[in-house]
């Protein structure tokens, strides 16, 4: 994890936000509508919002990001989640996911919490090793999303 770097956000990633993430929608499901405004429009979906987007850069290359979605006061949603699949199983994931974590808490965040599918075993396994516990989901959320989990920081 060492080779790993975490960056910010910045206007010209947003191409890369937008291309793994949809890579990743595609490799394993469909793209919602919901999907193409958050990744087409980040600034205002995500940033605007109080959230934050980061971003791994492995070698010079931006290989993976994830967003913190403002949801309501102390509690964040970690949401696009995408690993470019040349760099998967390099751990970029989990130290995303552990930046992300730490971003949170310096926000102000005191819970976090994501919708996955159970068909995602890694990252299922992922978050539970980071703590997340699996909670009720409400209806409608996302059509592909059938587990919500969350962490209290």
């Amino acid at each position: 994890m060492e080779n790993i770097r975490i960056l910010s956000y910045r206007p010209e990633f947003q191409k890369y936000f937008e291309s793994i993430n949809k890579e990743w929608l595609n490799a394993h499901f469909a793209i919602e509508p919901i999907d193409i405004e958050v990744l087409e429009n980040p600034e205002r979906s995500i940033l605007d919002n109080g959230g934050t987007i980061i971003f791994a850069e492995l070698q010079g290359e931006i290989v993976g990001t994830v967003a913190l979605r403002f949801q309501e006061k102390g509690v964040y949603e970690m949401t696009k989640m995408g690993v470019l699949p040349a760099a998967q199983g390099k751990k970029v994931g989990w130290a995303l996911a552990l930046a992300i974590l730490e971003q949170a808490k310096a926000m102000g965040g005191e819970k976090v919490v994501l919708y996955s599918s159970r068909k995602l075993v890694p990252a299922i396994g992922m978050y539970r090793k980071l703590g997340f516990q699996e909670v009720l989901p409400e209806e409608g959320k996302y059509s592909r999303c059938d587990i919500k989990m969350e962490i209290n920081l």
